[in-house]
């Protein structure tokens, strides 16, 4: 969809979705955090949806408690192994195979925030979806890892490198989402707080959660001694248990693929009262 240059790089993306697999559920928080939210906004809806694609299923969770509701689901991932485990396809989701009017939702969970063409990919999953379907998304965001990205700036000195990718915020997420044509676009965003004792465990989870650096331009790994400097800088931060609370920001996307049947704006014209004669009768009602 995009002729610019990768930010991130494709081939590593997928490979680290693939390693995390094995030992996914010791790092899950986040995913089961986005997905029960996602499903809980999903059961609000009081439409059938009865096909939906789940793109991002390190797990089996989803399509299971989509199925549970009566849903035939189809998986992409863009690593190989969870696509195929889920019997689904690899894909990235700028570059989504799928047909115009293939489905009647779809659920992302926990990978635009690594997706080289954001924009792309929403306008491509509202292509996918038929008229009057609805896209249900969540992904990391702006605010994540402030703790983790200062420590690294201090311990690099003069010239940082760069280690955590670049974060959308809501406001970008929801503009983008009505540049791509969604019908009620909604962003919105959580925080989650994590308390980790010491930064090599926020550095093990990242990397257990498929969240390495996947940059197409990377930093140079980290000496062991920025990691040590780096430790000492993220313990200064500790609250007095010793632990330190690092954020993680989640965007939350809802929208709908535009249908005639949708409630619209009044026709401009179309009002059977004057605006100056309605102002006119509250005045009256005060006297």
């Amino acid at each position: 969809m995009d002729s610019r240059p990768d930010i991130f790089d494709r081939a590593r993306r997928a490979r680290q979705r693939d390693r995390m697999l094995p030992a996914f559920v010791d790092h899950d928080f986040l995913y089961r955090a986005m997905l029960d939210e996602l499903l809980d906004r999903l059961m609000d809806v009081q439409r059938d949806l009865p096909e939906a694609l789940v793109i991002g299923c390190p797990d089996g969770r989803a399509k299971a408690a989509l199925e549970a509701m009566g849903k035939r689901v189809a998986c992409a991932d863009p690593g190989f192994l969870a696509a195929k485990a889920r019997g689904g396809i690899q894909a990235d989701e700028d570059a989504l195979p799928f047909a115009d009017d293939s489905f009647d939702l779809v659920v992302a969970c926990g990978t635009l925030d690594s997706v080289n063409d954001l924009p792309g990919a929403l306008i491509l999953m509202r292509r996918a979806l038929r008229p009057d379907g609805l896209m249900l998304a969540a992904f990391t965001g702006a605010g994540s890892l402030p703790r983790l990205k200062s420590a690294l700036l201090a311990a690099e000195g003069d010239r940082p490198g760069q280690h955590v990718h670049p974060q959308v915020d809501v406001r970008s997420a929801g503009d983008l989402l009505s540049r791509a044509g969604f019908a009620m676009p909604v962003a919105d965003g959580d925080t989650r707080t994590i308390r980790y004792g010491d930064i090599l465990r926020l550095m093990h989870d990242l990397r257990g959660m498929g969240a390495g650096n996947a940059l197409e331009t990377r930093a140079p790994p980290l000496t062991r001694a920025v990691l040590m400097r780096a430790a000492r800088h993220f313990a200064d931060a500790a609250d007095p248990d010793g632990r330190v609370g690092e954020q993680m920001g989640i965007i939350y996307l809802s929208g709908w693929k535009p249908d005639p049947s949708q409630a619209g704006p009044a026709r401009r014209g179309s009002a059977t009262v004057s605006l100056a004669a309605a102002l006119k009768g509250k005045a009256g009602a005060t006297e």
